[in-house]
Formats: structure tokens, C-alpha cells, sequence
């Protein structure tokens, strides 16, 4: 029978003191730890509702879009406990607010065990603070999961962080063991890394580990190794759209990146980043549909139409803002264009410039209603830019 994690109870501070908790309820403390850490391929779809901190096993159990499908995940960490000073994270040295927890390998493994086996979770995300530096902390994680591997025979999902700094055979055992990998790059240079996180070399501690992770792929093509995604922090410290976006192009075509993951700043109480505004949310909803652009559409950064200040738009997307500055005037002729030059358009992707393709060797294509046919379920997004043989699409009400 699974275990019905909505009926675990909420444990008071007081009582946390008093009890010497099992692996599960330890887990249960633990809470909400990284839920600013996406694990997924929907990491919007990962933030819950639950008060942050409310110590509820249910906190620490997100469904997660992954390449195996969507699973309930168990994110956690090997230790709370950080000796960095990272000046907008909740895990940095000093606070006194965060509950400091800790796992052994085989305690963490137990643990996750006895939650797989009832059914609770389908994957894990470990991550971890960093103690007596990033290749001692990376042991523990790789210990945790060779455990799991080897004695219990886990075959299922496992996102594993790579601490800094780490060793090159450390990375290389990661990939083995994981579905996918991941390290916070922070920020998009040295200069925002060093305000935001000042005891972390951008270099030679971050930036090497992705450059790795390509170069263990290309020497051990044979092998199945895991995926390879990263994080920044968005808005804390003056970064733009432009750097974050430049960086994340340059990392997708030169080190094989599957994603990268943008997180909104948030304030958390007792950091020098305390009083300062939160990130809003459509900024950060921009830069996701900028970087799927730039990964399945082929677009280039120096495509994208940025403001002034290196900014994206936050009023319209991506998408439709490069089309409102280049096609408004120039409309592209649905029955000539290239496929590349139809995917400029909004409202049509690969589905729907495939199925414009196919249709004009059997006929023309004049009206929106031909569209719509097609399987383009918003011809009325791509009218303002298209032509359809030679003219404007009419509007028609009737069909939208």
C-alpha cells in the first residue's frame, strides 16, 4: 500500500527538538529545501502552493516532466548546511533561520527506497549545500546513488547535481549514474557570478564543469551518459536578457546542453539580498519561450528583439515581437515561403510549416479556413504577417 503523504502530519519546531526522527519524517523537515531548484522539463509546473517550510513529506514530492515521462519526484538534499555565502540563497552560511539537516549516503538511500517501494515517488533530484568543499560534498551524492543503483537495484530516474569544482572522473561517474546533471551557473559572466554568489570562480568551478560534461560525451560515445542542464538567477544583480540568452545559445550548440532553467530572483529573509524586489514572474516566462526558440526553432540570439537596455519585451512574446518589427511591413507569402521563414510566423510551428508544405503541392492556399484545416489551431495569430497567394487574409469571425 502507498504511502498517503497527505496525512502526515505538520511537525512543530518544538517538537523536531524533542524527537530523534526516522529517515522519513527527517525527510518530511527537510520540506520544501529546493524549491528553487526546477528539475524538470515544465519547471513551471513544479512550484506548489504549500507554505515554504511547512515540513510536510508532500513539500519535498513534485511531479516532474522528465525524459521517462512525468513522475512524483522526491527533491531533497544531502545537507542544508552550506559553507559558501552566497548572497541571495537560503542554504548560505550564518543564517540562522535555516534548519541545518544532514543525510549520510545509505540513510538517504534507505530512505528513498522505502518511498519507491510504496509507490510514493517514481525519481529523485539530490542536490546539496556544499561542506569541506565541492569534491568531498560530490562524494556523498555519488555515494548516495551508487547505492541505489548497486544494492537496490534502482533502474529509474535520478537528477544529480554537480557541486563546483569538482574532479573530472567525479563528473564522468555522475553522467554514468544519472538521468541528468545539473550545475547552477548563477549568472551569465564573472562580474554578475561575483555579486551574486562572491566565494564561486565562474571559470574554473562552473562554467569548466559544462565544458566537461561535452568532452566526456565525445570520448565515451558508446556509453548512454546523462543529459546536461543548468540554471541562473534572473534579476538580482543587472544581468540582461541578452547575456543570459547569448550565454545559453553559445552552451547549447558548443556543449550539447539540453536546457537551461531561469529562476526569477526572490528575496529570502536574512540575506544581504533581503529588501530587495522580486523578479517578475513574465520576465522570466520570456526568457523560457526565447531559449525554445533558440533550441527547437534554430533562431539565433542577435534574431531576438530586444529593448535598449538588453532586455526581451515583457508585453508580447518573443516570437511576435520579431514579427511585429520585421513582417508587419514585409508579410511573408504562405505559398513560397521556406520552412524556415514560415517558422518566423506566429502561430505556425514545425507541425503546422510541415503541413503549409505538403498542402501547396496539392493546391493553394487562400483563405485562414485553409489553415485552420491544416492543424494551425490560431491561423488569426500568424493574418497580420502572411500573405495567402499574393493578398491579406480576411478576417472571419465565424471561425475563431
Amino acid at each position: 500500500m502507498g504511502l498517503d503523504i497527505r496525512t502526515l502530519v505538520l511537525y512543530t519546531a518544538t517538537m523536531l527538538v524533542q524527537m530523534q526522527p526516522d529517515i522519513i519524517i527527517k525527510l518530511a523537515q527537510m520540506g520544501n529545501a529546493t524549491v528553487f531548484e526546477p528539475a524538470g522539463d515544465q519547471p513551471k509546473q513544479e512550484q506548489q502552493p504549500t507554505a515554504y517550510q511547512s515540513h510536510s513529506l508532500a513539500e519535498c514530492i513534485t511531479n516532474v516532466v522528465t525524459p521517462r515521462g512525468s513522475l512524483p519526484v522526491l527533491k531533497t538534499m544531502v545537507t542544508t548546511a552550506c559553507e559558501k555565502n552566497c548572497y541571495y540563497c537560503p542554504f548560505r552560511a550564518g543564517r540562522s533561520r535555516m534548519k541545518r539537516l544532514t543525510f549520510g549516503p545509505d540513510e538517504l538511500a534507505r530512505g528513498f527506497d522505502t518511498l519507491q517501494r510504496a509507490g510514493s515517488v517514481g525519481g529523485m533530484f539530490l542536490s546539496s549545500g556544499i561542506i569541506k568543499g565541492g569534491v568531498t560534498t560530490q562524494d556523498k551524492i555519488i555515494s548516495t546513488a551508487e547505492i541505489l543503483r548497486k544494492r537496490y537495484e534502482y533502474g529509474g530516474y535520478l537528477h544529480l547535481k554537480i557541486m563546483p569544482g569538482i574532479e573530472y572522473e567525479q563528473l564522468y561517474r555522475l553522467m554514468q549514474l544519472a538521468d541528468r546533471v545539473s550545475i547552477n551557473l548563477e549568472g551569465p559572466t564573472q562580474e554578475r557570478v561575483n555579486a551574486l554568489a562572491p566565494k564561486k570562480d565562474f571559470e574554473r568551478e562552473l562554467l569548466r564543469m559544462l565544458r566537461w560534461t561535452a568532452e566526456i560525451r565525445r570520448q565515451h560515445p558508446e556509453e548512454r551518459l546523462a543529459g546536461t542542464v543548468t540554471q541562473f538567477v534572473v534579476g538580482a544583480v543587472g544581468d540582461t536578457d541578452q547575456e543570459l540568452l547569448s550565454l545559453s545559445e553559445q552552451l547549447y550548440r558548443q556543449v550539447g546542453l539540453s536546457r537551461v532553467y531561469y529562476s526569477g530572483f526572490n528575496p529570502v529573509l536574512q540575506t544581504p539580498f533581503e529588501q530587495m524586489p522580486a523578479t517578475d514572474p513574465l520576465r522570466e516566462h520570456r526568457l523560457y519561450q526565447a531559449s525554445f526558440l533558440l533550441r527547437h526553432y534554430g533562431w539565433r540570439v542577435k534574431d531576438l528583439a530586444f529593448l535598449a537596455a538588453g532586455n526581451l519585451p515583457t508585453d508580447m512574446d518573443p516570437k511576435r515581437a520579431w514579427a511585429e518589427r520585421y513582417l508587419r511591413g514585409t508579410p511573408v507569402e504562405i505559398m513560397t515561403a521556406s520552412r524556415g521563414r514560415l517558422l518566423r510566423v506566429p502561430g505556425i510551428g514545425p507541425k503546422g510549416a510541415e503541413a503549409i508544405l505538403q498542402a501547396r503541392r496539392r493546391g493553394r492556399l487562400t483563405e485562414l479556413a485553409h489553415l485552420q484545416k491544416l492543424g494551425i489551431h490560431a491561423p488569426e495569430q500568424a493574418a497580420p504577417y502572411i500573405l495567402l497567394a499574393g493578398r491579406r487574409p480576411i478576417m472571419q469571425s465565424s471561425l475563431f
